[in-house]
């Protein structure tokens, strides 16, 4: 019973420590009560499957709370995230306890911090990704901790979390051994530097931070259409007209950008029409108005072909002998009338994509989340797409979920963005925790990137992000509106957008080199 309470507290802990409702302190101590009952377990070699059963617990509470929110769009989706994540984590830590019975504490302790920023890493790679509570997102309500992530991405954030609950959990283990109090002063003492230094620095940092570049102005629409009642039963030319009434509302022969969010237009829209579509004549009619102007919207768009030489991994069948490609995206409209198009390339598990598709198909058939009407897989492209403008002003267009990958969002950097335009409807999970922690996980990106943010969400919450990841401006939930104002636009390349995730892939390296030790060292026992 003792083991049980103490997994279901390093769960709640780990809840309390997480945005947008958390503090983040309580990550640097929220794996200790899990280890002290999996040592507990060692110690009196208890079956395998109590550990993998108390880390469920503890990963179940962890996911169930920070992320149910997704009940509000799809119940199945919900469940299976929570569940199967709650999984892998266990099976993480499972793996640790194997390692630990073989080795010492402090191997066992670097094998653990490195497999569980392999997993993450996973979690940005595999299709079954989903990377949101990936740990170093912890600190996105607490920016001015983490100015040093230009440096190390989000995986110097886990790395700093896993470092202390380690070693405190090392002195508590020294403390039960000897009941020495001093052994629990020293590490208090230890620990609160090792928390206050990275800290400072962050402060240091922000503190003598100047914004690079020169200001443009944009014009964020946020037209508050309910996906579920409103957003497919409306047709692009009233999308058209609301967007430009919002935009008249707010723009000038200053403006440089006008955002409009993700699908706002997604009225059967044929890739080899768009020239002629509603929502390109709705963006060049707006630039009429305002020739200094460029405008990048959101649009749903499908391609239907009966050629077999087409079809790729992602291509939907419609019936036989007729496929088609079903993409959401990105356009972009400049004073002269060109255009260029981006397709959302890091997708929604089982919304917008069917992971292992010849693995699961012959099990689960052809089986979608329909969600808000959308069942289809999406297509994907491999480049990061950026958007210049005539003058050479490269803007990104990050599609809702693609802003949660932070070494992803390098590939537009590294093709020459000069800020981060991130359109989405996060209208889906309704006024909970979903949309504020998205907003919140956008401001990483603004410190590994230094670039500034221009964020069009359907429903809200649209913000205008700075290079450190404060929020300049913000137009609140289920409000229709306009947000104008200024960002900087910035040449200038971070250490992170250069070297990308080299913490995590330093990590694999040590976690297979430490597993492979550990059994070579058991079999020559034996």
């Amino acid at each position: 019973m003792r083991n049980i309470v103490l997994s279901i507290i390093s769960g709640l802990l780990l809840t309390i420590g997480w945005p947008t409702y958390g503090f983040p302190l309580f990550l640097f101590f929220g794996f200790i009560p899990l280890l002290i009952a999996e040592s507990n377990i060692r110690k009196n070699k208890y079956s395998k499957s109590q550990v993998l059963g108390l880390a469920y617990l503890t990963f179940f509470t962890w996911n169930i709370i920070s992320t149910g929110w997704l009940y509000n769009s799809t119940a199945f989706g919900m469940w299976f995230a929570v569940l199967v994540n709650s999984l892998v984590m266990s099976l993480v830590f499972l793996t640790y306890h194997i390692v630990a019975k073989r080795t010492t504490f402090m191997i066992s302790s670097i094998f653990l911090v490195c497999l569980w920023m392999s997993f993450e890493y996973l979690h940005l790679r595999w299709e079954f990704s989903w990377p949101w509570l990936n740990l170093g997102n912890g600190f996105a309500s607490f920016t001015s901790w983490i100015q040093w992530y230009e440096y190390t991405g989000s995986f110097g954030g886990s790395l700093w979390i896993w470092t202390v609950n380690m070693i405190t959990f090392k002195s508590i283990l020294l403390f039960l051994e000897h009941k020495d109090k001093t052994i629990l002063y020293r590490s208090a003492i230890r620990n609160g530097i090792i928390i206050s230094i990275p800290i400072i620095i962050s402060i240091i940092i922000l503190n003598t931070y100047e914004e690079k570049g020169h200001d443009v102005e944009v014009v964020i629409l946020q037209p508050n259409i309910n996906p579920y009642t409103e957003k497919y039963n409306t047709n692009d030319t009233r999308i058209g007209i609301l967007l430009d009434s919002l935009t008249r509302s707010a723009a000038t022969s200053n403006t440089d950008f006008i955002i409009a969010p993700e699908t706002v237009f997604a009225d059967n829209n044929r890739l080899n029409n768009f020239s002629r579509s509603i929502a390109k004549n709705t963006g060049k009619k707006l630039l009429d108005s305002y020739p200094n102007a460029h405008f990048l919207s959101g649009i749903s768009m499908i391609d239907v072909f009966n050629n077999p030489n087409k079809i790729r991994k992602q291509t939907n069948t419609y019936k036989e002998g007729i496929y088609y490609d079903d993409y959401n995206s990105a356009f972009f409209v400049r004073p002269d009338g060109s255009s260029e198009l981006y397709h959302k390339s890091r997708l929604v598990v089982g919304v917008e994509n069917f992971p292992y598709q010849s693995l699961l198909k012959p099990i689960v058939g052809d089986a979608m989340i329909d969600l808000g009407g959308t069942v289809a897989k999406k297509t994907t492209q491999e480049d990061r797409e950026v958007f210049f403008t005539n003058d050479s002003i490269g803007v990104a267009p990050i599609i809702c979920y693609e802003s949660v990958y932070g070494e992803y969002v390098t590939g537009y950097v590294r093709n020459k963005a000069d800020f981060l335009a991130i359109i989405t409807n996060d209208a889906w999970w309704g006024n909970t925790q979903g949309h504020k922690q998205h907003l919140s996980y956008a401001k990483l990106r603004a410190i590994e990137t230094r670039r500034s943010i221009a964020r069009s969400a359907n429903t809200g919450i649209s913000a205008i992000i700075n290079q450190t990841g404060d929020i300049v401006s913000s137009l609140g939930y289920e409000k229709q509106g306009t947000l104008k104002g200024t960002l900087k636009v910035n040449e200038k390349i971070t250490f992170y957008v250069k070297a990308g995730n080299y913490i995590a892939r330093v990590a694999i390296f040590l976690s297979i080199f430490i597993f492979l030790f550990s059994v070579t060292r058991r079999k020559q026992k034996k």
